[in-house]
């Protein structure tokens, strides 16, 4: 009898141990803390960095319209982002962002062509896009005339020749309307349109604005000017001329058989940083590049000629 009761003591004992160990493990297992940065942690450190600050920029009016495109865009992601921008004109936004008025200058041109050499160096290039200039010119003067050759057009921009009827236009004065010395459109049309050939200056008719350089030569007749073609997206207001009978177009300026064309910059002193350095990247970025063509500028990748 004895025997039996230690038996059943030894059995209710092993039972009793068993249970307090299978509590344990269920305890330590509800209470073990998940692993770091696999709750919503994660989630919050995925999303992106917010954009805040402030950007300014002028210069180039043919680069305008695009700058001025994309900080609509750019304001729709980062609405936070106060962005002034202004034309002027390459010459001036050089100065200026060389000066540090702004911090990114527009231009049509190399910065080293309109800056004394030690103040080009200090300034970092983005090239943003290649554009197309075009010779513009009156109505009436697109009747008869549809193609110039080049000595034709160096002719009439150097005030040699000074009556249509000379290149078999009507008979009318050539009314040049100008743009300033500072402008970087005029740079670049001097060196791939008039062979580096200085242009006549007409006063009263210069300005740098292509919207109003767009508006002089539409209203006066025998008017002759010159614009990026991104101005003459749905403007029938002015007719282009062909030179050396190649027409001004994007394809063309693709396939490199029309020649006045050129890089468009967009410097900033040293590399930029913050707010300047996520709109540089969104401009360069596929996102925005559906809208360059759009526009009426080339995509530098899609260029089969280079300068």
């Amino acid at each position: 009898m004895k025997k039996f009761l230690s038996l059943l003591l030894a059995a209710a004992t092993i039972l009793v141990s068993a249970s307090a160990c299978s509590n344990t493990t269920a305890t330590s297992s509800a209470a073990a803390p998940a692993p770091a940065g696999e709750t919503g942690s994660s989630e919050a450190s995925a999303a992106p960095e917010k954009v805040t600050g402030s950007i300014t920029a002028s210069g180039s009016s043919a680069l305008y319209p695009l700058v001025k495109d994309a900080i609509s865009k750019f304001k729709k992601i980062n609405p936070d982002v106060s962005i002034t921008l202004n034309a002027g004109g390459s010459g001036t936004g050089l100065k200026q962002v060389s000066d540090g008025s702004v911090d990114i200058g527009n231009s049509d041109v190399e910065a080293a062509s309109k800056l004394a050499a030690d103040k080009a160096k200090e300034l970092v290039d983005h090239k943003i896009c290649v554009i197309t200039m075009a010779p513009i010119v009156n109505k009436d003067v697109a009747e008869k005339v549809k193609s110039l050759t080049t000595e034709q057009l160096v002719s009439i921009f150097t005030a040699k020749t000074k009556n249509w009827k000379e290149v078999g236009g009507p008979d009318e004065p050539i009314v040049l309307v100008t743009r300033p010395a500072t402008s970087g459109t005029r740079a670049l049309f001097k060196q791939y349109a008039l062979n580096n050939q200085e242009e006549a200056s007409n006063a009263s008719l210069e300005t740098d604005d292509s919207g109003a350089l767009l508006q002089s030569v539409s209203t006066h007749k025998g008017a002759i000017g010159y614009v990026a073609l991104s101005y003459l997206i749905n403007n029938t207001s002015v007719s282009t001329v062909a030179i050396d009978n190649v027409e001004p177009s994007l394809e063309n300026t693709y396939n490199g058989t029309y020649k006045v064309w050129g890089y468009e910059h967009m410097y900033t002193k040293g590399e930029p940083e913050g707010a300047v350095k996520a709109f540089l990247d969104y401009m360069q970025s596929e996102e925005y590049g559906n809208s360059v063509e759009t526009l009426g500028y080339n995509v530098t990748s899609k260029m089969k000629a280079t300068k």
